[in-house]
């Protein structure tokens, strides 16, 4: 049986990371990428001049694209390509369960298998190989990508066969993070004004009841030393939190913490166009304002 080959559509903050990590595995992968793919390719990686050239010449493609307008046009290009080699596509990018649907009919029509994969873990962890895979799609083809899921993440989390379900746990998972910075900054202001230490306020909160994601990483790592640098824009978690509160709003399920979170964290994006999410910090403790 020949070897599988691999394409990979997206060579930027996530897919640049991932791309390398696959090629360290091994694996041939040839790459794209619309805003410069010769300057953006990982080292050992073959170039594709398009995305059709890309369906013509591999089997699997992966994407690492921006939102889910973006991933359906490519995949649209995909299905249509003369001479297609391509059978499957897995995307890693967060889309919300509805642009996941739309894509998984558009692909299906053409004959195509489409996995639903977004990713958790930010720069750091596509750097280090860490990621989070969370899947839904057919089970035979998930076990298929064992190899290229444990060269780009190792936590491999299979949730269910239809497009959209892995969606709802990624938005889900990152509503629980967004939360968590910001809560956890009011939390850490609140104790400041007693004059308590913040590295002080986190030891103690990382042996409580209180400890999460945010006290336990993102506060010692980023926001004590003041480097706001976990990898990930506020506008990028700005669309995550849309994205699931509009979902919970089709799904009828409880909103009133989400609608909080949404509002929050579209001030905050409005007030800092250009920052990292853990600088959400700084918006609360009232350090920036609109249009700086």
């Amino acid at each position: 049986m020949a070897a599988r080959t691999y394409g990979f559509i997206g060579l930027g903050n996530m897919g640049g990371p991932m791309c390398a990590n696959l090629i360290a595995a091994g694996l041939t992968l040839r790459v794209f990428d619309v805003a410069g793919t010769e300057t953006r390719a990982p080292e050992g990686s073959g170039i594709a001049d398009s995305i059709a050239g890309l369906a013509s010449s591999v089997d699997t493609i992966f994407l690492s694209l921006p939102d889910g307008k973006v991933v359906e046009s490519v995949c649209a290009e995909i299905a249509r390509s003369a001479d297609r080699e391509t059978g499957t596509v897995v995307d890693f990018s967060t889309t919300g369960p509805d642009a996941a649907g739309s894509v998984a009919k558009l692909l299906g029509e053409a004959g195509l298998v489409f996995i639903d994969a977004p990713v958790s873990g930010g720069k750091s962890g596509a750097v280090a190989g860490t990621l989070t895979i969370i899947a839904s799609g057919p089970d035979d083809a998930i076990a298929d990508l064992a190899v290229p899921f444990e060269a780009v993440g190792g936590n491999v989390f299979h949730v269910g066969p239809l497009p959209g379900q892995a969606q709802a746990v990624k938005l889900l998972n990152n509503f629980l993070s967004a939360t968590a910075m910001a809560a956890t900054s009011e939390a850490v202001l609140f104790g400041q004004k007693f004059d308590v230490d913040m590295q002080t306020i986190l030891d103690v909160v990382n042996v409580s009841s209180g400890q999460n994601t945010a006290t336990a990483d993102k506060f010692p790592r980023r926001v004590v030393s003041g480097s706001y640098d976990a990898g990930f824009a506020t506008a990028l978690m700005t669309k995550d939190v849309a994205l699931y509160l509009d979902e919970v709003r089709v799904a009828g399920t409880p909103n009133t913490v989400g609608s909080t979170m949404s509002a929050l964290w579209n001030a905050a994006h409005k007030a800092m166009p250009e920052s990292d999410f853990t600088e959400i910090y700084r918006y609360i403790a009232g350090e920036t304002k609109s249009g700086e």
